[in-house]
């Protein structure tokens, strides 16, 4: 099955396939093509996860390619044990012209087939950057997979103290497929430094999606 789209970054193209998968052991593939235009060597290709809860056995599990040639491509499968959706990111180490260097790819989120709803996108609806005591949206957008009811969303906020504090508990009864809703939550700093805003949606117990974003506040 085919990524929705293949990626570039050079000297690579690459895509991580396939994007949606059963629960338990799977099999994904990196399919990497040289878009440069010389040889590399060396490459000690690794495939990794941002979600070790829901998507592990990537790690050690590397691959070596003594040389890439330009134009020319090739395909590494990774055996892994998935319990929910995660974004997975490719790192290589690989020498050109004699040197090495470094290379990551963009994040690749790899869907659970079972899972009923994700999180699209959560927004925090401010200036980046927010004078203290003004009150603040955050907007998490909720996309059904499935058919779903009972589900939970939490927006949870953490302080430049370290302080974290759940603003929002909500209930989402019953969501169709394909479609989308809107749900926020507020809540005003009374610190200067850096907020992150958490969104987590529960299907009963299981966390079947998680969201970030951050503000800056500062004093009046």
């Amino acid at each position: 099955m085919a990524s929705k789209f293949v990626r570039w970054k050079y000297p690579f193209e690459y895509e991580v396939i396939p994007e949606v998968v059963d629960k338990g052991i799977s099999w994904l593939t990196l399919r990497l093509k040289n878009i440069g235009t010389q040889t590399l060597e060396a490459l000690d290709i690794q495939l990794h996860s941002l979600d070790t809860y829901n998507l592990t056995g990537l790690f050690g599990a590397g691959h070596y390619l003594s040389e890439l040639e330009p134009n020319k491509e090739r395909k590494m499968v990774f055996r892994v044990n998935v319990y929910g959706s995660a974004n997975v990111y490719a790192t290589i180490k690989a020498r050109k012209d004699g040197e090495y260097f470094w290379w990551e790819s963009g994040w690749t989120n790899i869907r659970l087939s079972e899972e009923k709803a994700e999180i699209g996108r959560l927004l925090v609806l401010s200036n980046p950057y927010t004078a203290i005591g003004k009150t603040i949206s955050a907007e998490a957008t909720i996309k059904g997979l499935q058919k779903s009811t009972d589900l939970k969303l939490e927006f949870w906020v953490e302080t430049p103290s370290g302080k974290s504090v759940k603003q929002a508990a909500i209930d989402i009864k019953d969501l169709p497929v394909g479609e989308e809703a809107r749900y926020t939550a507020e809540f005003t700093p009374k610190e200067s430094g850096i907020y992150h805003i958490y969104a987590y949606l529960y299907d009963g117990l299981k966390r079947i999606g998680n969201k970030t974003n951050y503000i800056f506040t500062l004093k009046k």
